[in-house]
């Protein structure tokens, strides 16, 4: 990973597609309200990826119709290191060395070094 804090990484440029409030309620099936209580609750995390653009969800976070299995407990560890929602999604979509970015570890269910890893940022 790189020395720059996460907060300020380009998140539009880590991210290659967002989705809005609508249409993450959409593919879920719930209101958008209940999206936001999602990201509230550290189901999803959801951020500003850039001047002039809309709060938004990475779209990789979702898998069908519910957040990718174990991105709840990972955001979770990650709030309780004191991680942002923009850190997290940052730290997210960053290669950890795992091999690769612990996103795609999550969606093909190699969460558990991903979630040792963000244990450890408390160290």
């Amino acid at each position: 990973m790189s020395d720059m804090p996460l907060a300020e990484h380009d998140l539009s440029a880590l991210v290659e597609e967002w989705l809005d409030w609508d249409q993450a309620a959409a593919l879920i099936g719930v209101t958008p309200a209940k999206v936001r209580t999602m990201v509230r609750e550290h189901q999803l995390a959801a951020a500003v990826p850039g001047d002039g653009r809309k709060q938004g969800i990475p779209a990789l976070f979702l898998d069908g119709a519910e957040p990718v299995k174990g991105l709840p407990g990972l955001l979770t560890t990650l709030h309780d290191n004191g991680y942002d929602d923009r850190e997290c999604i940052a730290w997210i979509f960053l290669d950890a060395d795992l091999p690769g970015r612990p996103i795609d570890a999550l969606r093909e269910n190699r969460g558990s070094e991903v979630k040792r890893r963000a244990q450890a940022l408390g160290f």
